[in-house]
Protein backbone atom coordinates (compact mmCIF):
# COMPACT_ATOMS: atom_id res chain seq x y z
CA UNK A 1 0.00 0.00 0.00
CA UNK A 2 1.18 3.18 -1.00
CA UNK A 3 0.16 5.57 2.43
CA UNK A 4 1.52 8.94 1.34
CA UNK A 5 -0.67 8.33 -2.15
CA UNK A 6 -3.73 7.25 -0.04
CA UNK A 7 -3.56 10.19 2.28
CA UNK A 8 -2.78 12.62 -0.98
CA UNK A 9 -6.02 11.57 -1.94
CA UNK A 10 -8.12 11.37 1.10
CA UNK A 11 -6.66 14.79 2.50
CA UNK A 12 -6.08 17.69 0.85
CA UNK A 13 -3.25 19.99 1.95
CA UNK A 14 -1.90 17.35 4.54
CA UNK A 15 1.52 18.06 5.60
CA UNK A 16 3.46 14.71 5.36
CA UNK A 17 7.46 14.04 5.01
CA UNK A 18 9.04 10.42 3.85
CA UNK A 19 11.28 7.96 5.48
CA UNK A 20 10.86 10.18 9.18
CA UNK A 21 13.67 10.11 11.17
CA UNK A 22 13.57 9.55 14.47
CA UNK A 23 16.70 10.28 16.02
CA UNK A 24 16.28 14.00 14.39
CA UNK A 25 12.71 14.60 15.87
CA UNK A 26 13.35 13.72 19.73
CA UNK A 27 15.76 14.95 22.86
CA UNK A 28 17.45 11.59 22.86
CA UNK A 29 18.68 11.89 19.43
CA UNK A 30 18.62 8.17 18.75
CA UNK A 31 16.35 5.59 16.95
CA UNK A 32 15.42 4.28 13.20
CA UNK A 33 13.73 5.73 10.77
CA UNK A 34 9.44 5.74 10.09
CA UNK A 35 7.97 5.42 6.18
CA UNK A 36 5.83 8.58 6.93
CA UNK A 37 5.21 11.18 9.37
CA UNK A 38 2.18 13.14 8.63
CA UNK A 39 0.91 16.56 10.25
CA UNK A 40 -2.31 17.12 10.86
CA UNK A 41 -3.20 21.08 11.14
CA UNK A 42 -6.72 20.98 13.12
CA UNK A 43 -8.33 18.37 15.67
CA UNK A 44 -10.64 17.85 12.72
CA UNK A 45 -7.98 16.74 10.95
CA UNK A 46 -6.05 14.80 13.27
CA UNK A 47 -9.49 12.78 14.09
CA UNK A 48 -9.78 11.52 10.28
CA UNK A 49 -6.45 11.20 9.92
CA UNK A 50 -6.80 8.23 12.85
CA UNK A 51 -10.11 7.11 11.86
CA UNK A 52 -8.43 6.24 8.53
CA UNK A 53 -5.35 4.68 9.74
CA UNK A 54 -7.05 2.85 12.34
CA UNK A 55 -9.90 1.82 9.33
CA UNK A 56 -6.70 0.24 7.55
CA UNK A 57 -5.01 -0.91 9.84
CA UNK A 58 -1.83 0.97 8.65
CA UNK A 59 0.52 1.13 12.18
CA UNK A 60 0.91 4.58 13.62
CA UNK A 61 2.09 6.46 16.87
CA UNK A 62 1.91 9.88 18.06
CA UNK A 63 4.65 12.01 18.88
CA UNK A 64 4.50 15.45 20.09
CA UNK A 65 7.97 17.65 21.14
CA UNK A 66 9.67 14.17 21.09
CA UNK A 67 10.39 14.73 24.95
CA UNK A 68 10.77 11.60 27.50
CA UNK A 69 10.12 9.45 24.49
CA UNK A 70 12.70 6.35 23.42
CA UNK A 71 11.70 5.26 19.94
CA UNK A 72 13.20 1.94 18.47
CA UNK A 73 16.05 1.39 16.25
CA UNK A 74 15.18 -0.05 12.41
CA UNK A 75 12.35 0.93 10.52
CA UNK A 76 8.59 1.57 11.61
CA UNK A 77 6.55 0.67 8.45
CA UNK A 78 3.89 3.03 9.38
CA UNK A 79 2.88 6.51 9.88
CA UNK A 80 4.22 8.80 12.35
CA UNK A 81 1.48 11.61 13.14
CA UNK A 82 2.56 14.38 14.28
CA UNK A 83 0.96 17.03 16.72
CA UNK A 84 3.38 19.81 16.28
CA UNK A 85 1.08 21.90 13.69
CA UNK A 86 -1.52 21.71 16.32
CA UNK A 87 -0.54 25.26 17.44
CA UNK A 88 -3.56 27.41 18.64
CA UNK A 89 -3.42 29.04 21.56
CA UNK A 90 -6.10 31.86 23.10
CA UNK A 91 -6.91 33.27 26.38
CA UNK A 92 -10.33 33.71 27.62
CA UNK A 93 -10.78 35.05 31.06
CA UNK A 94 -8.13 33.31 33.20
CA UNK A 95 -8.13 30.21 31.07
CA UNK A 96 -5.73 29.26 28.58
CA UNK A 97 -6.15 26.69 25.49
CA UNK A 98 -3.67 25.46 23.78
CA UNK A 99 -3.46 22.95 20.54
CA UNK A 100 -1.47 20.04 21.46
CA UNK A 101 1.49 20.74 19.44
CA UNK A 102 1.93 24.30 21.78
CA UNK A 103 5.41 24.01 23.56
CA UNK A 104 5.80 25.01 27.01
CA UNK A 105 7.71 27.88 26.18
CA UNK A 106 4.94 29.03 24.06
CA UNK A 107 2.50 28.92 26.75
CA UNK A 108 4.52 30.46 29.14
CA UNK A 109 5.33 33.35 26.26
CA UNK A 110 1.66 33.86 25.54
CA UNK A 111 0.75 33.72 29.41
CA UNK A 112 3.28 36.07 30.37
CA UNK A 113 1.95 38.24 27.73
CA UNK A 114 -1.42 38.38 29.01
CA UNK A 115 -0.76 38.44 32.21
CA UNK A 116 -2.38 35.15 33.55
CA UNK A 117 -0.33 33.24 35.61
CA UNK A 118 -0.16 29.59 37.39
CA UNK A 119 2.26 28.08 34.45
CA UNK A 120 5.52 28.86 35.45
CA UNK A 121 6.82 25.57 37.13
CA UNK A 122 6.26 24.50 33.38
CA UNK A 123 9.58 26.62 32.65
CA UNK A 124 12.41 24.72 31.14
CA UNK A 125 10.41 21.50 30.40
CA UNK A 126 10.85 20.51 26.79
CA UNK A 127 7.53 19.15 26.22
CA UNK A 128 4.58 20.15 24.29
CA UNK A 129 1.15 20.48 26.25
CA UNK A 130 -0.85 17.21 24.55
CA UNK A 131 2.68 15.60 25.49
CA UNK A 132 2.85 16.95 29.07
CA UNK A 133 -0.87 16.70 29.65
CA UNK A 134 -0.56 12.80 28.90
CA UNK A 135 1.91 12.10 30.94
CA UNK A 136 1.09 14.34 33.71
CA UNK A 137 4.13 16.17 33.91
CA UNK A 138 5.56 18.64 36.33
CA UNK A 139 7.49 19.50 39.14
CA UNK A 140 7.10 19.41 43.12
CA UNK A 141 5.42 22.86 42.95
CA UNK A 142 3.15 21.37 40.09
CA UNK A 143 1.74 19.38 37.55
CA UNK A 144 -0.27 19.59 34.50
CA UNK A 145 -3.24 17.93 36.55
CA UNK A 146 -3.32 21.12 38.85
CA UNK A 147 -3.77 23.07 36.39
CA UNK A 148 -5.95 21.65 33.83
CA UNK A 149 -9.82 22.52 33.09
CA UNK A 150 -10.26 20.08 30.20
CA UNK A 151 -8.74 18.08 27.50
CA UNK A 152 -9.83 17.62 23.64
CA UNK A 153 -8.96 13.78 22.79
CA UNK A 154 -10.19 11.70 19.74
CA UNK A 155 -11.67 8.71 21.24
CA UNK A 156 -12.55 5.97 18.46
CA UNK A 157 -13.37 7.95 15.47
CA UNK A 158 -14.61 11.64 17.36
CA UNK A 159 -13.62 14.13 19.37
CA UNK A 160 -14.48 14.28 22.90
CA UNK A 161 -13.99 16.73 25.44
CA UNK A 162 -12.75 14.95 28.76
CA UNK A 163 -13.05 16.75 32.43
CA UNK A 164 -9.78 16.68 34.70
CA UNK A 165 -12.02 14.15 36.87
CA UNK A 166 -12.37 11.76 33.77
CA UNK A 167 -8.57 12.24 32.60
CA UNK A 168 -7.65 9.39 35.46
CA UNK A 169 -4.47 11.64 35.88
CA UNK A 170 -1.74 9.75 38.75
CA UNK A 171 1.76 10.54 39.25
CA UNK A 172 3.19 10.88 35.52
CA UNK A 173 0.57 9.06 34.03
CA UNK A 174 -3.25 9.49 32.79
CA UNK A 175 -5.87 7.85 30.97
CA UNK A 176 -4.21 9.32 27.56
CA UNK A 177 -1.22 6.89 27.60
CA UNK A 178 -3.40 4.21 26.86
CA UNK A 179 -3.57 5.64 22.97
CA UNK A 180 -6.20 8.21 22.91
CA UNK A 181 -4.50 10.98 20.90
CA UNK A 182 -5.07 14.34 22.67
CA UNK A 183 -6.12 17.77 20.05
CA UNK A 184 -6.10 20.34 22.89
CA UNK A 185 -5.88 21.43 26.43
CA UNK A 186 -7.60 23.62 28.62
CA UNK A 187 -5.88 25.53 31.48
CA UNK A 188 -6.93 27.49 34.50
CA UNK A 189 -4.35 30.40 35.55
CA UNK A 190 -5.03 33.88 37.36
CA UNK A 191 -4.14 37.15 36.94
CA UNK A 192 -1.08 38.09 38.09
CA UNK A 193 1.58 40.95 36.97
CA UNK A 194 3.66 39.90 33.98
CA UNK A 195 6.90 41.20 36.77
CA UNK A 196 5.72 38.27 38.96
CA UNK A 197 4.99 35.70 36.21
CA UNK A 198 8.68 36.67 34.86
CA UNK A 199 10.19 36.37 38.83
CA UNK A 200 8.71 33.06 39.06
CA UNK A 201 10.04 31.74 35.54
CA UNK A 202 13.32 32.60 36.72
CA UNK A 203 13.03 30.66 40.18
CA UNK A 204 11.87 27.99 38.22
CA UNK A 205 15.07 28.17 35.63
CA UNK A 206 17.53 28.56 38.46
CA UNK A 207 15.78 25.11 40.12
CA UNK A 208 16.65 23.26 36.38
CA UNK A 209 19.97 24.42 35.58
CA UNK A 210 21.48 21.53 37.67
CA UNK A 211 20.48 19.02 35.40
CA UNK A 212 22.48 16.96 33.48
CA UNK A 213 23.75 18.15 29.80
CA UNK A 214 23.57 16.10 26.91
CA UNK A 215 21.05 13.87 24.94
CA UNK A 216 18.34 12.57 27.06
CA UNK A 217 14.66 11.96 27.92
CA UNK A 218 14.63 13.62 30.82
CA UNK A 219 14.08 11.49 33.72
CA UNK A 220 13.71 7.98 33.41
CA UNK A 221 11.85 6.70 36.01
CA UNK A 222 9.14 7.87 38.20
CA UNK A 223 9.59 8.51 41.57
CA UNK A 224 8.73 5.98 43.65
CA UNK A 225 6.63 7.04 47.11
CA UNK A 226 9.20 8.99 49.54
CA UNK A 227 12.12 8.83 47.82
CA UNK A 228 13.61 9.93 44.58
CA UNK A 229 14.24 7.08 41.97
CA UNK A 230 17.48 9.03 40.74
CA UNK A 231 18.68 9.09 44.74
CA UNK A 232 17.75 5.22 44.94
CA UNK A 233 19.15 4.45 41.50
CA UNK A 234 22.79 6.57 43.12
CA UNK A 235 22.16 4.67 46.34
CA UNK A 236 22.71 1.44 44.32
CA UNK A 237 26.03 2.67 42.68
CA UNK A 238 24.60 2.97 38.99
CA UNK A 239 26.07 6.29 38.35
CA UNK A 240 28.32 6.17 35.47
CA UNK A 241 27.25 2.78 34.42
CA UNK A 242 27.04 2.39 30.66
CA UNK A 243 25.92 0.07 27.62
CA UNK A 244 27.88 1.22 24.10
CA UNK A 245 27.44 4.68 23.78
CA UNK A 246 24.30 5.26 26.69
CA UNK A 247 25.45 6.01 30.24
CA UNK A 248 23.64 7.05 33.42
CA UNK A 249 24.81 10.73 34.38
CA UNK A 250 26.89 11.20 36.61
CA UNK A 251 25.11 14.30 37.97
CA UNK A 252 21.73 13.26 38.37
CA UNK A 253 21.48 9.56 38.37
CA UNK A 254 17.71 9.41 36.87
CA UNK A 255 18.87 10.88 33.45
CA UNK A 256 20.44 8.59 30.68
CA UNK A 257 22.61 10.57 28.19
CA UNK A 258 23.46 9.64 24.79
CA UNK A 259 26.58 9.63 23.96
CA UNK A 260 26.63 7.94 20.87
CA UNK A 261 24.17 5.14 21.51
CA UNK A 262 21.67 3.27 19.62
CA UNK A 263 17.93 3.15 21.29
CA UNK A 264 18.83 -0.81 21.76
CA UNK A 265 22.36 0.49 24.27
CA UNK A 266 19.66 2.90 25.88
CA UNK A 267 17.17 0.16 26.55
CA UNK A 268 19.64 -2.29 27.73
CA UNK A 269 20.65 0.38 30.11
CA UNK A 270 17.59 1.00 31.31
CA UNK A 271 16.81 -2.80 31.55
CA UNK A 272 20.04 -3.13 34.07
CA UNK A 273 19.22 -0.15 36.04
CA UNK A 274 15.96 -1.53 37.04
CA UNK A 275 17.29 -5.25 37.72
CA UNK A 276 19.69 -3.79 40.39
CA UNK A 277 17.67 -1.31 41.88
CA UNK A 278 14.96 -4.45 42.75
CA UNK A 279 17.86 -6.71 43.42
CA UNK A 280 19.09 -4.12 46.11
CA UNK A 281 15.68 -2.58 47.30
CA UNK A 282 13.09 -4.69 46.54
CA UNK A 283 11.82 -1.25 44.41
CA UNK A 284 10.64 -2.01 41.00
CA UNK A 285 11.13 1.27 38.71
CA UNK A 286 8.21 2.43 36.58
CA UNK A 287 9.83 4.26 33.50
CA UNK A 288 8.34 7.46 32.93
CA UNK A 289 9.41 7.49 29.55
CA UNK A 290 7.10 6.47 26.12
CA UNK A 291 8.80 3.92 23.69
CA UNK A 292 7.98 4.48 20.29
CA UNK A 293 6.78 3.31 17.85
Amino acid sequence: MDIEKLLGERFSGLKTEINFSFARHTTIGCGGRAALAAYPASSEALAALLSLLKGRGIPHCILGAGANVLPADGFFEGVVVRTSLLGRIDAEGEEIFCGAGVTAGALLRFSEEKGIGGFEFLTGIPASLGGAAAMNAGVREGHLSDIVVSVAAVEGERMRRFSRKECGFSEKNSLFRGGIAIAGVRLAGRRMPREEIAARKRYFRAKRAHLPKGRSMGCVFVNPSNISAGALIERCGCKGMSVGGAFVSPEHANFIINGGATASDISALIGLVRERVFRETGVCLREEIVRLP
